[in-house]
């Protein structure tokens, strides 16, 4: 097992996506959309986005949803 201070950016994002999912916060859907553009902005040089702040940003997650879904990363890890 990986210890946090170690984890990836990708490895965050991948869990991220899993609880916020498994919680009923975004769809699959809504997932793939977030995805999309954070791949698109990664190819062209922008700065790296968490997935939980794209998300965020197309208003398909609130602060309280990605508070819950950190605290349940934290809770597991």
């Amino acid at each position: 097992m990986v210890a946090d201070g170690d984890m990836t950016v990708e490895t965050i994002d991948k869990r991220f996506c899993t609880v916020a999912v498994g919680k009923g916060f975004i769809t699959s859907h809504q997932l793939l959309e977030a995805l999309e553009i954070q791949a698109a902005e990664d190819l062209v040089g922008k700065k790296h986005r968490l997935i939980g702040r794209i998300l965020f940003d197309l208003g398909f997650v609130t602060t309280l949803q990605i508070k819950e879904v950190l605290a349940s990363m934290n809770s597991t890890s």
